[in-house]
C-alpha cells in the first residue's frame, strides 16, 4: 500500500509520517510534494499548521491544489488541523479562499471566551487535550471510546453548512465540529499523530477503511 503524505511546506510531516508507518508497517509511506506521486498513492494524508492564507498560498505555489482536489474526491483521504479548514468555502482567517469541498467556513474562536461550566476565562489559541465527542458512527471512530481525548491546537474551527458533515464534535466555551466526514473524505481539526493511543488507533483505522 502506497501512502502520500502531502508536502507543501505547513505540516509537521516527520510527526505524521512516523505516526502512519508505526500503524502500517508494510505500507510505503512517502512525504511529498509531487503530484505524480501522489497520484499513484493509494490514500492521501493532508496535514498542515500554521495559518490558513500561507498553507493555501503554498499549495498553490508547489502546484498542488489539483492533486488535493483529485485525491479527496477519488480516495481514502485524511485531512488534519488545516487539512480539515481547507476542505471548506473560506475562513476568517485572512479571508483566506479554500478549496470548497464543503459547504461552509472556517470561524475564529470569538473573544472574551469563557468555560460554559465554571464560567473561567478560556485562552485562544485552543490549546492542548480535550475530549472529543462522536456525532456519528464511522469506521474511524472504530475502537475509540466516546469523550477520548485528543489534542488541539488551533484558534479557528469549522463551521460546516451541512450539519450531516459532522462528525465529531469538542467543547471550548462552545461546542464546535472537530471532525467531518463525507464519503471518502475525513477530517480532524485535532493532531492523531500528538494523540497517543486514540490517535494511533485512529490512523490505523484509516489505513484499513474501505469507503
Amino acid at each position: 500500500m502506497r501512502i502520500a503524505v502531502v508536502d507543501y511546506g505547513m505540516g509537521n510531516l516527520r510527526s505524521v509520517s512516523k505516526a502512519l508507518e508505526h500503524v502500517a508497517p508494510r505500507a510505503e509511506v512517502r512525504v511529498s510534494s509531487e503530484p505524480g506521486e501522489i497520484a499513484l498513492a493509494e490514500r492521501v494524508v493532508v496535514p498542515g499548521q500554521g495559518a490558513m492564507p500561507d498553507c493555501m498560498r503554498e499549495l498553490d505555489a508547489r502546484g498542488l491544489r489539483d492533486s488535493v482536489l483529485e485525491a479527496a474526491r477519488t480516495r481514502p483521504f485524511l485531512g488534519i488541523c488545516i487539512g480539515l479548514q481547507m476542505l471548506f468555502e473560506w475562513s476568517e482567517e485572512g479571508g483566506a479562499r479554500g478549496l470548497g469541498l464543503l459547504g461552509g467556513a472556517v470561524r475564529r474562536f470569538p473573544e472574551p471566551l469563557t468555560d460554559r461550566a465554571s464560567g473561567a476565562r478560556l485562552k485562544v489559541p485552543h490549546m492542548g487535550w480535550n475530549e472529543v465527542r462522536h456525532a456519528a458512527p464511522h469506521a474511524l471512530w472504530q475502537g475509540i471510546a466516546d469523550g477520548a481525548r485528543f489534542y488541539f491546537v488551533h484558534s479557528y474551527y469549522a463551521d460546516e453548512a451541512d450539519r450531516g458533515l459532522r462528525s465529531g464534535s469538542a467543547d471550548y466555551g462552545l461546542r464546535f465540529t472537530c471532525a467531518v466526514a463525507r464519503n471518502n473524505i475525513f477530517a480532524v481539526q485535532f493532531h492523531p499523530e500528538k494523540s497517543q493511543a486514540a490517535g494511533l488507533q485512529l490512523l490505523s483505522n484509516f489505513i484499513h477503511w474501505q469507503p
